[in-house]
């Protein structure tokens, strides 16, 4: 599976951005609220703290890349000044982050903004402002739908488009798997699931264990001991890294060895393998000897 890592998104939005926000984008005496002949205001909001903390290497990244643009002259002479902030995964919160980049620092728009709820949840205010909410590290369909909201542009492929090449896959290389799927139970595990079921198509009735878990949850390790009690034999783990993490230690305690699918969430060697222990990762892996499946990984987007 062709696979694009987080830093590649990283680097090819900033790129972008610097490009779209340099030239003659801003030529003659007018400007919109957040560009002046000397700054350039770009707004984030993302997780900074709490359970998804470790996607705030997204900001990081971004906040980087734009120093270095600015120790090299900034975009024609005018400096990037980049604000985020820490929205802990909270779609609240998230509005909040929003109303004040928007309200208060005047940016020009928001761009990488991390979180599907949280993205979700500022759509229609941004849009309503006609303030730019691109690139965003958030992908399900909601928010690509430029006739309804033309502001707003995703990052990457749709969580739903994700799903379903994880399920055609399955239906193609194991087509009597007994299938397990653990979700995040929000718009970004909800959409992946749909675009599972989608590629599965008729075997989508080979789903014999479909279980969730709350964002804020401690563990999940009673669903991975349902998972195992259905029998499942293919797992794909549409969660957060942590719970990932979580997943296989569990599964490692068990002494069950399904083939497991991570998805574009929890496709990190340093924020789901590390934690989960090399050791354990490598225990799912077919060059072990012995062991027959395998970790495969839908990662399209983030590390």
């Amino acid at each position: 599976m062709m696979t694009i890592s987080r830093r590649t998104l990283l680097g090819t939005t900033a790129a972008a951005l610097a490009a779209s926000i340099g030239g003659k984008a801003f030529a003659g005496a007018s400007y919109d609220p957040g560009a002046s002949d000397q700054e350039i205001r770009i707004g984030q909001f993302g997780p900074l703290s709490g359970p998804v903390s470790s996607f705030g290497v997204l900001a990081n990244a971004m906040d980087a890349y734009f120093r270095m643009l600015n120790d090299a002259g900034g975009i024609n002479g005018r400096k990037i000044k980049f604000i985020n902030y820490d929205d802990a995964y909270s779609p609240p919160k998230s509005v909040e982050a929003a109303r004040r980049l928007v309200e208060g620092d005047e940016v020009l728009f928001i761009a990488g903004a991390m979180g599907t709820p949280g993205n979700i949840a500022v759509q229609k205010y941004l849009n309503a402002r006609k303030v730019p909410q691109l690139f965003l590290a958030a992908a399900a369909s909601k928010l690509s739908d430029p006739a309804t909201n033309p502001w707003t542009m995703v990052g990457g492929s749709t969580y739903e488009i994700e799903g379903g090449v994880v399920g055609r896959y399955i239906a193609a290389s194991t087509p009597d798997a007994k299938i397990g799927v653990l979700y995040q139970n929000d718009d970004a595990g909800k959409a992946t699931l749909s675009g599972l079921k989608a590629g599965l198509g008729a075997k989508t009735a080979q789903i014999v264990s479909e279980l969730n878990y709350s964002v804020g949850g401690p563990t999940i390790d009673s669903q991975i001991v349902q998972m195992k009690l259905s029998g499942a034999d293919v797992v794909f783990l549409i969660t957060i890294p942590k719970m990932a993490s979580q997943a296989l230690r569990k599964m490692a305690a068990l002494e069950w060895r399904p083939q497991v699918f991570l998805g574009a969430g929890n496709a990190s060697v340093r924020a789901t393998l590390k934690p989960a222990g090399f050791e354990t990762a490598q225990a799912f892996s077919p060059s072990r000897p012995g062991w027959t499946p395998a970790i495969r990984s839908g990662q399209r987007r983030r590390t």
